[in-house]
């Protein structure tokens, strides 16, 4: 199947970047190649773009897509957590922007044999986006205890069915293991009431949601990651990171908030003694959104906010 990933939020993320074209940028989730395709077509011969994905069909496919431009595009195989490494062992110590795009890529969803998807009932309980990554859904559904089941549900699917959910895992786990998505989906249609089928989309999706975060880190990989790469940034160096639900977006809101205003002095010193330097601004106060045209061309964007860090 071919790479398909409509580059959410494109325009914006460019414009906000505000590209140097002989600076220094990388694009932590490179997906398809989408927004660091139209990074590479700004830069000059002196300028350089690292992608990096973790999974390997991403790689490839933006290796192809950006083929034009190898003079100054280098792609690693990795996650994002361990850019600051990464571009240490290239010799790059600071860049002129970053780029991080948290969404599923349609090719993920979409490839049957990922298990990503609640719509097709056949598929591997899989989830990982590294395949080298040892552990699955299918091991975190089968092996982890109830009580731990339910947290990884409630908090990260925000699922208010959570408890009747983990508890149906296990119960059916125990007769027969999880193999399938559909395998899951059975379950969480057991044991979602009727009245909380009728609202809110799709009963698994929230499920699904919560399995692939915990499978992948995805929370605490972003949370560890932001500061640093904040750190790596130029004078004036940009930091665009595109959420698509409100857990992510919470996280960089804050994380964005804490290195704006650092202060932890108490709010009734008079001056701060705390020490804590601020190291930039956030753009703008809200979330960009996506327009119009694009809600239209793509649904699976209707839940983007793009957040910028403006380093100082």
């Amino acid at each position: 199947m071919e790479f398909r990933h409509y580059s959410v939020l494109l325009g914006e993320t460019i414009e906000c970047l505000d590209i140097k074209p002989s600076g220094i940028y990388v694009d932590g989730t490179l997906g398809g190649g989408g927004h660091s395709l139209e990074i590479a077509k700004r830069l000059e011969p002196g300028g350089r773009l690292i992608g990096i994905d973790q999974d390997d069909d991403a790689i490839k496919a933006a290796g192809e897509r950006l083929k034009d431009y190898k003079d100054r595009v280098t792609l690693v195989r990795d996650n994002y957590e361990n850019m600051v490494s990464i571009l240490k062992n290239l010799g790059i110590s600071s860049v002129d922007g970053i780029v991080l795009d948290l969404g599923v890529s349609s090719y993920q969803i979409d490839t049957p044999e990922r298990g990503f998807s609640y719509q097709n009932p056949d598929e591997p309980l899989d989830m990982r986006m590294d395949r080298r990554n040892p552990s699955t859904a299918a091991i975190v559904l089968n092996t982890y205890p109830e009580d731990r089941l339910f947290e990884v549900i409630r908090d990260y699917g925000e699922e208010r069915y959570a408890r009747e959910i983990a508890r149906g895992i296990v119960r059916e786990r125990n007769i027969k293991p999880l193999n399938t998505t559909g395998d899951l989906i059975r379950v969480i249609e057991k044991n979602i009431p009727a009245k909380g089928r009728r609202t809110g989309g799709n009963p698994a999706k929230r499920t699904f949601q919560a399995i692939r975060i915990e499978v992948n880190r995805e929370l605490t990989v972003l949370k560890d990651s932001l500061d640093g790469m904040i750190d790596i940034l130029n004078p004036g160096g940009r930091l665009c990171v595109i959420t698509f639900h409100s857990l992510e977006d919470h996280i960089v809101k804050a994380d964005f908030r804490k290195n704006e205003n650092p202060c932890i002095c108490p709010p009734e010193f008079p001056v701060c003694v705390c020490g804590r330097v601020s190291k930039g601004h956030v753009l703008k106060r809200k979330p960009i959104l996506p327009g119009e045209r694009e809600l239209s061309e793509n649904k699976r964007s209707r839940s983007a906010h793009l957040r910028v860090f403006v380093k100082k």
